[in-house]
């Protein structure tokens, strides 16, 4: 198929029994905006199996890479496990997506609110300079049921603040803000709860959400992106951004299914 390009796998890492990331080469001619997805998939009984999933590396890297759940069923994921460095993947020429900092009306603070495998797209955006030059914070919120589905953890604490290039603006501007809620962590519970009752903001220091100066990307479970949606909309007053190309005070990724 013309609009699929054929990638080798890199490298592959399990972070637990359910997460599990890998790398690929990357066609030169596939051009992307941090935050943006693909398609990607494997050939089975003769034809190409696909799902979208959001790129995690920066559009500026020489690879690709993807941040994936595993379903012991799940036509694609079920496969894709079993992945293992030279084997090869199909990805879709053609990348798309919602979170675009251009949709974003100008502000002070950028939230990027994350459940799960969610965290992907985050991932490009704080390596994209302009998310630092745009925002006097960047606050990073990834909420999950178990510490070891932190995936990425290490990598933004340790590694991000020290890149040659933006490290220093990672430092002053970047607040990561994990959550769990099925075990003890030091953040405990749901965005939704953390937020409406003000605990969130009291942690990192910031004052309630506002229109004024607080913008939101949005990537997550169903239920998450309902519940955030509404909470955003209804009791912190924001607008999501009717359509792409027309800046709202937040977007929404709605592509993801987790299966």
């Amino acid at each position: 198929m013309s609009n699929l390009n054929t990638e080798r796998v890199l490298d592959v890492h399990h972070w637990n029994d359910s997460l599990f990331s890998f790398k690929t080469t990357r066609d030169p001619g596939l051009r992307f905006e941090n935050g943006q997805f693909v398609m990607i998939g494997l050939e089975v009984e003769g034809r190409p199996l696909m799902r979208a999933y959001s790129i995690a590396s920066p559009n500026y890297e020489d690879h690709l890479e993807f941040y994936s759940i595993k379903v012991q069923n799940g036509p694609l994921t079920s496969r894709l496990q079993h992945l293992k460095a030279g084997d090869s993947i199909r990805i879709s020429k053609k990348p798309t997506g919602t979170l675009l900092l251009d949709d974003l009306r100008p502000a002070r603070h950028l939230y990027m609110l994350a459940t799960g495998t969610g965290l992907a797209p985050f991932l490009s955006l704080i390596q994209e300079p302009q998310a630092y030059e745009r925002f006097d914070k960047v606050i990073l919120v990834h909420g999950v049921r178990y510490v070891s589905e932190l995936a990425y953890a290490d990598f933004i604490t340790q590694q991000l603040p020290h890149n040659e290039f933006f490290g220093e603006l990672v430092r002053d501007k970047l607040i990561y803000y994990p959550t769990v809620t099925r075990e003890p962590f030091r953040n405990q519970g749901r965005i939704t709860e953390l937020m409406r009752s003000g605990k969130l903001f009291d942690d990192i220091g910031l004052p309630r959400i506002n229109p004024q100066d607080d913008r939101a990307m949005l990537c997550g479970s169903p239920a998450m992106l309902d519940d955030l949606t509404d909470m955003l909309g209804n009791e912190f007053g924001l607008q999501v951004s009717p359509r792409l190309g027309e800046p709202g005070d937040f977007v929404i990724e709605r592509a993801f299914v987790e299966k």
